[in-house]
């Protein structure tokens, strides 16, 4: 049974909602956005493999957003109001572009990190050269002024022209009423897309708007659901892109993960459960995406601002499963992630009685998981300490006592095979500093870690890059993750 063998477009629902959370958009935007593609691409006379394209390439524009967020947040402090204010701007060309101006190097270098992670993704996903093309030039303009390459006119996919005026006729719509919407889109044609697809999309805006905001439009099977039918892949790709929001937390997921499927194992679960559990976990933390870096990287007390946006990442969660479909029971399970059995945690404050079992093992999973590993205020705490203190919370009622003896028990783990690592692939050297850079550290940092020299350092990354096909740290860190490098 492959535990992480999951419907592909269930996993691409669950990164576009990932992705509207992190660009602090509603929802349902990009379930908007990619039907407003699919039809805008029909009316403009692509057949059912373009119309998918089209949604696919929608749905899958944000997806890139976790992998530059420690870069927004440096830049705009709060990465999550950040990314709101640019779609909001009301400028005659792309919004990033206007929102970075005077800033040209950051918006080639967070279009270039985004782009490169978006493609990766859409190659990790099993899509086809096409779209993973257009999601690697996400931010091409018409006229040439767009990122992360300069492309031009015919240079660039249809699908990224269809994404990007679905998106802005939806959120402008939704801001400025459908009028001015209209207006802002014509005062964007022949810059950031085509005069003539501009002009289509203007036509039918009103019909499709009118049939969204009845939403049995996005009930219904559409082309992208017959595209994808019976294809799954892989749920850890999912997990990867959830840890790349924050660099201390890479990995998090799948230790997760894999803590609670042993700790099931030994407590008795049947196969379906272990599954179950083994899933939720990988997805717990999606409602991390709508918390800006800022306040996850704040050492000690949490202000109440602050305090009250990291409660609602679980409740984040949890809404997740009315968009995923068959990943609906393990959302539900996640939600519970950060729920203690004496009522102290968030955001339900349930108890015990209330908590499933697999819900407990989950929250004590992700305490263990998190303990053992550093963060920007403190070092990891060895196994022995972690240990300790997750039984001391057990005897003070935060969790379940015989959850975190199953955790800690001593036995063979049970092994991920889809996960083997290409142990081939980089040297041990290479490998060590990959494990840093993908932490968030800088060269200077693992060259101290290391004991060696900075431009030392340099080389073995630059090797690295070379070795996976990658250009940025975080499509390095992605990739690495999913070939089970780290």
């Amino acid at each position: 049974m492959d535990d992480s063998a999951v419907a592909l477009l269930d996993v691409i629902r669950a990164l576009a909602f990932v992705g509207d959370l992190a660009m602090g958009q509603p929802t349902d935007h990009s379930p908007r956005a990619a039907w407003i593609a699919g039809r805008l691409a029909g009316e403009l006379g692509a057949d059912r493999a373009g119309v998918a394209r089209a949604s696919a390439v929608s749905l899958l524009r944000w997806s890139g957003c976790t992998a530059n967020a420690p870069e927004f947040s440096h830049l705009f402090g709060d990465d999550v109001g950040g990314r709101k204010a640019l779609l909001a701007n009301q400028s005659s060309g792309s919004g990033f572009r206007a929102g970075t101006r005077g800033k040209s190097s950051a918006f080639l270098s967070l279009s270039r990190i985004h782009c490169e992670v978006s493609g990766d993704i859409a190659a990790q996903l099993g899509l086809d050269e096409e779209t993973q093309f257009a999601c690697r030039h996400l931010f091409e303009s018409h006229d040439g002024s767009g990122a992360p390459e300069g492309l031009r006119g015919n240079e660039i996919p249809a699908a990224v022209y269809t994404a990007s005026l679905a998106g802005d006729l939806d959120i402008f719509s939704r801001l400025y009423g459908l009028d001015q919407a209209c207006r802002l889109i014509e005062s964007r044609a022949d810059g950031l897309y085509p005069k003539a697809m501009a002009t289509v999309a203007i036509a039918h805006a009103a019909q499709w708007l009118a049939a969204l905001d009845d939403e049995s439009a996005l009930s219904g099977a559409d082309s992208i659901d017959a595209a994808f039918a019976g294809r799954t892949t892989s749920l850890e790709i999912l997990a990867h892109v959830i840890d790349l929001k924050l660099p201390w937390m890479t990995g998090h997921s799948r230790r997760t993960a894999e803590l609670a499927r042993n700790a099931a194992v030994r407590l008795g679960l049947d196969g379906a459960g272990q599954q179950r559990l083994y899933r939720a976990a990988l997805i717990h933390g999606m409602g991390r995406a709508a918390v800006p870096n800022m306040i996850w990287d704040t050492p000690g007390r949490l202000a109440q601002w602050a305090w009250e946006r990291v409660r609602l990442a679980p409740y984040w969660t949890g809404r997740a499963a009315k968009r995923i479909g068959s990943l609906a029971d393990e959302a539900a399970i996640a939600s519970y992630a950060y729920e203690r059995a004496d009522g102290s945690g968030y955001f339900r404050e349930s108890r015990r009685s209330d908590i499933p079992l697999e819900a407990r093992i989950l929250a004590a999973a992700t305490a263990l998981a998190a303990l053992r590993s550093a963060r920007p205020w403190r070092e990891a705490y060895s196994d022995a300490a972690a240990g300790d203190l997750l039984l001391s919370d057990a005897a003070a009622g935060r969790y379940d006592v015989d959850v975190v003896h199953a955790l800690l028990e001593k036995r063979r783990p049970t092994a991920s095979p889809s996960l083997a690592p290409a142990t081939g692939l980089l040297t041990e050297r290479e490998r060590e500093i990959l494990r840093w850079v993908s932490l968030g550290a800088s060269n200077k940092v693992v060259a101290q870690k290391l004991s060696i020299s900075p431009s030392t350092v340099r080389t073995h990354i630059e090797s690295v890059f070379r070795k996976l096909g990658c250009s940025t740290r975080a499509a390095a860190t992605l990739k690495a993750a999913q070939l089970g490098l780290l």
